[in-house]
């Protein structure tokens, strides 16, 4: 499944009429979350049955306008947060489960269509609304070419708000897959803060920082908005600009760290990276401005992608003792945070502190890999019958059991 995104052209009049579907969709959403609370919701038949009630009470004219597979994508949308909830409790997550709560207004937000409620054109240039909202005839603008797919091959189409206009978004049922020429290189890779990465040959990429070379211009735009009055014109202006001042960035990040992530790739015949838990990391409130701006998980991301495109195995391994152990001889030497250069008493050697982490990282995925493969071909064999995963599954029995007699 890809995604691609295109930028919707219209009236302002037509923007409302997408706003009025937007609000609906939430509207559906926030009901079946009310009607599970209350015990009449109780699996997902349910939620899309909740939807047909929705539409037939006369208190509530406007979700019958609303397409009827966009009311069941955002029924599905409510259960995903339940299932989320109840998969928690089930595992015994530490910390809070995930309640489902109700979504409020935000400028941020979308409504979602099946496979039908939208058109597209010959060209496929235009796309055309035909709910009962009666939104019309968008331009798409964009670079994405969307002739290269048949129109069964759409599953869905996805409307954004955001704060720079309003996105379309085509879910097209395709495998990306690339051909790729064996390179013969191996590496890992540790992430910082002082250099976004480093990999196991000492290579080291320096870290963009985009927040906080945009910084003044938001905390301005900020204080802007402070003085605006609420309620006004003027604050709705403040508001927008300043949204927009954050998308400049988010983007910037997204689409740096993407071709990294695909260069990473393309250069490589495995990839080893650390299994960091950035929840964990951002409790750290010295340090989590400059953590979420360098988007360690989305790099990880991007990576997992391009490695099923390219066929390159992406291998996350236990981030403990990678930058304590000694990559040369293996024993534990402990150094603190700001001690950049690994000095190992022991064999004597000596490397900066991230490309030691960046071998440690390198030999635990090898090892990994290894005893994966090891199980896979145990497995193959019929000789053991092993779980990759630690957990044992029971076996289904092909023979159907008999029914009892009356």
């Amino acid at each position: 499944m890809i995604v691609y995104e295109m930028k919707l052209q219209g009236t302002q009049a037509q923007y409302r009429r997408l706003d009025e579907a937007i609000r609906t969709g939430r509207f559906v959403r926030n009901s079946i979350i009310r009607a599970w609370m209350d015990g009449d919701v109780k699996n997902r038949n349910d939620a899309y049955s909740y939807c047909k009630v929705l539409s037939d009470n006369p208190e509530f004219p406007w979700v019958s306008r609303l397409n009827s597979m966009a009311r069941q994508a955002h029924a599905e949308r409510a259960w995903a947060s339940i299932e989320r909830f109840y998969r928690n409790c089930r595992q015994k997550v530490p910390g809070k489960k995930g309640f489902p709560r109700f979504k409020k207004s935000q400028i941020r937000a979308s409504v979602e269509y099946k496979t039908t409620g939208w058109k597209l054109s010959e060209d496929r240039r235009y796309l055309t609304f035909s709910d009962k909202f009666q939104a019309g005839k968008f331009k798409l603008w964009g670079s994405r070419d969307l002739h290269f797919y048949q129109l069964k091959q759409i599953k869905r189409v996805r409307v954004i708000r955001r704060h720079d206009g309003y996105y379309a978004q085509f879910l097209i049922d395709h495998t990306r897959e690339e051909n790729k020429e064996l390179t013969g290189k191996q590496t890992g890779l540790d992430v910082g803060l002082n250099f976004f990465y480093t990999d196991c040959s000492g290579e080291q990429i320096d870290n963009p920082r985009f927040l906080r070379k945009d910084e003044a211009k938001i905390k301005k735009l900020q204080r802007r908005l402070s003085r605006t009055q609420k309620g006004s014109q003027n604050r709705k202006k403040a508001i927008n600009r300043l949204g927009r001042a954050h998308l400049k960035v988010s983007r910037r990040r997204n689409d740096w760290v993407c071709k990294l992530a695909q260069h990473v790739i393309q250069s490589n015949d495995l990839v080893a990276i650390e299994n960091l838990r950035i929840k964990n990391l951002v409790k750290n409130h010295k340090l989590a401005k400059s953590i979420n701006d360098a988007a360690w998980y989305k790099f990880r991301e991007w990576l997992e992608y391009f490695g099923r495109v390219y066929g390159v195995p992406v291998i996350a391994v236990d981030p403990a003792y990678t930058s304590t152990d000694c990559s040369n001889c293996g024993e534990k030497v402990v150094k603190t945070l700001s001690t950049r250069t690994h000095r190992c008493p022991h064999c004597c050697y000596r490397a900066d502190r991230d490309k030691n982490a960046a071998i440690n990282i390198l030999k635990s995925a090898l090892k990994q890999l290894s005893n994966t493969v090891g199980q896979t071909e145990i497995n193959a064999s019929g000789e053991i019958d092993l779980c990759l995963k630690g957990e044992t599954q029971l076996s289904k029995s092909a023979r159907r059991k008999r029914k009892p007699k009356q």
